[in-house]
């Protein structure tokens, strides 16, 4: 018995094995599964997001080395070379390793940081495939993909600086092939900064021009408010018909009909003034609409000339540096690298442009984080009321130079196009009339935010303004295009 007992034994092992090792094998997938991509995402997010402090904790000094050592440099060894003084030379080339060691260090920061955020905002483009959620993500990504390549140009530009200015730190025999390098490659990097910029000033000239062409909100819909008034008066004036009506059912010598007439009479002149008061409060959302659009359409075209203004200096300070990058080039090529004031001062003047343009953006994002958390009820959604935080945690939180804008001006802007573009399913856009939100919608399409840009058919596309689970991914794909061209 105990010999026919062990071959049963067995069998009952090895399927519970067999059993164990499906539910193992499921345990497995199930962790490789959504919640194992998710803790891989959340890892990688972690690292993408420890990559992009760490190089806006570079940025202040990178600005500085751009904006003063680097210039001060270029002074520096044109007067050494004039005086030929050799130490005063050498400290200048020291301090130039130093400085181009300081860019490459942020350059190659910045290259990673935007590389993985590309690659994160194209997994969520392709996730998502229409509307605007997929439209934000695809422009994201590209834009981070080209800044990494710029990035990585920039490495290399600033890693053959370094060479060029250790080798007249160790005076080489071969400085000036280093100089000539580090000139190709610093007017390349020049070139390609500046064709940017001058891409960047094309697609918000023509953002510029398209809102614009929208015209003046309050001569579009004049003729509409001229009908709304129109309907108030009329109402008006069925109101106090309807009250003179009423009003002869109290003489004495007007009473008959009884109740039933004087009853009939009351819910008539009731029912006119409620559309008297209807008519009203339509003209006055309507005349508040206007003004609404008319303000959204004036920042829209504000931030692009602003962004035309800021791409004009920057680039024109990169093609300044792209020219001293072919003179030092040309200088070294010819033998005359010790005296080339052309070279230097361009590169002066050039990193001189790019500083103050970085200044500006700097002043005015620490600007912006203090009023967000100082003044929160100038630009908080209606019915808020977030509470005011001192002046010196608001100044604490203007000086956080690594975190964005988010309560601002631009937000707000975003949130009052959409409530006037939005259907009637959303809170609060139940009374625009139907002119408004054409006219609201129109001004999406022209900030590049209409359906061809989130592959969808017009009908389609509206239907996403209705939904209010979208509204979110609205409201900061309209942020997001106001800022850019």
């Amino acid at each position: 018995m105990g010999a026919s007992v062990r071959p049963t034994e067995h069998a009952l092992l090895e399927m519970q094995s067999r059993a164990g090792n499906r539910a193992a094998t499921a345990a497995v997938q199930r962790a490789r599964g959504p919640e194992g991509a998710k803790g891989k995402k959340n890892y990688r997010d972690r690292i993408a997001g420890l990559i992009d402090r760490f190089k806006k904790n570079l940025e202040p000094i990178d600005t500085f080395v751009k904006g003063f050592q680097t210039p001060t440099n270029a002074g520096l060894t044109q007067q050494a070379a004039a005086a030929a003084d050799e130490g005063l030379k050498n400290s200048a080339a020291i301090s130039g390793v130093s400085a181009a060691s300081g860019n490459l260090l942020t350059e190659s920061a910045g290259a990673l940081a935007s590389g993985m955020d590309a690659y994160k905002n194209l997994l969520g483009a392709r996730k998502q495939k229409t509307g605007a959620g997929h439209h934000v993500a695809n422009k994201k990504a590209k834009t981070k993909g080209t800044d990494a390549v710029v990035s990585a140009a920039g490495s290399g530009s600033y890693s053959a600086g370094i060479a060029k200015e250790a080798t007249k730190v160790q005076k080489a025999a071969d400085a000036a092939v280093s100089a000539e390098a580090s000139g190709i490659a610093s007017a390349s990097i020049g070139a390609i900064k500046a064709t940017r910029s001058a891409f960047r000033i094309g697609g918000a000239a023509r953002k510029y021009k398209q809102v614009k062409a929208l015209g003046d909100p309050h001569l579009v819909h004049e003729a509409s408010l001229a009908r709304l008034d129109e309907s108030r008066v009329q109402a008006n004036w069925a109101a106090a018909e309807a009250y003179v009506a009423l009003d002869a059912y109290w003489r004495p010598e007007d009473q008959g009909g009884g109740l039933e007439a004087v009853s009939e009479a009351v819910d008539a002149a009731q029912e006119a003034m409620d559309e008297a008061r209807e008519a009203a409060e339509s003209l006055q959302r309507a005349e508040k609409d206007v003004e609404k659009l008319s303000t959204a359409q004036g920042y829209a075209k504000k931030k692009q000339l602003t962004k035309i203004g800021k791409e004009a200096v920057s680039g024109g300070g990169e093609s300044t540096k792209a020219a001293a990058g072919i003179v030092t080039a040309v200088a070294a090529g010819t033998g005359l690298l010790a005296s080339n004031p052309v070279g230097w001062g361009l590169a002066g003047a050039g990193a001189g442009l790019v500083f103050g343009v970085t200044m500006y953006k700097a002043l005015r994002a620490a600007t912006k984080r203090y009023e967000e958390v100082r003044h929160p009820e100038r630009w908080a959604p209606a019915g808020e009321t977030p509470a005011e935080a001192s002046r010196t945690d608001s100044l604490a939180h203007a000086l956080k130079f690594w975190k964005k804008v988010s309560k601002g001006e631009r937000q707000a802007m975003a949130r009052e196009i959409y409530a006037l573009a939005a259907g009637p399913a959303i809170a609060g856009s139940d009374g625009t009339t139907d002119e408004m939100r054409e006219s609201a919608r129109a001004l999406l399409i022209a900030l590049k935010a209409g359906p061809a840009k989130h592959k969808l058919e017009p009908e389609a596309w509206v239907e996403t303004l209705n939904d209010p689970a979208k509204s979110s991914g609205w409201i900061q794909e309209i942020a997001e295009q106001l800022a850019s061209g």
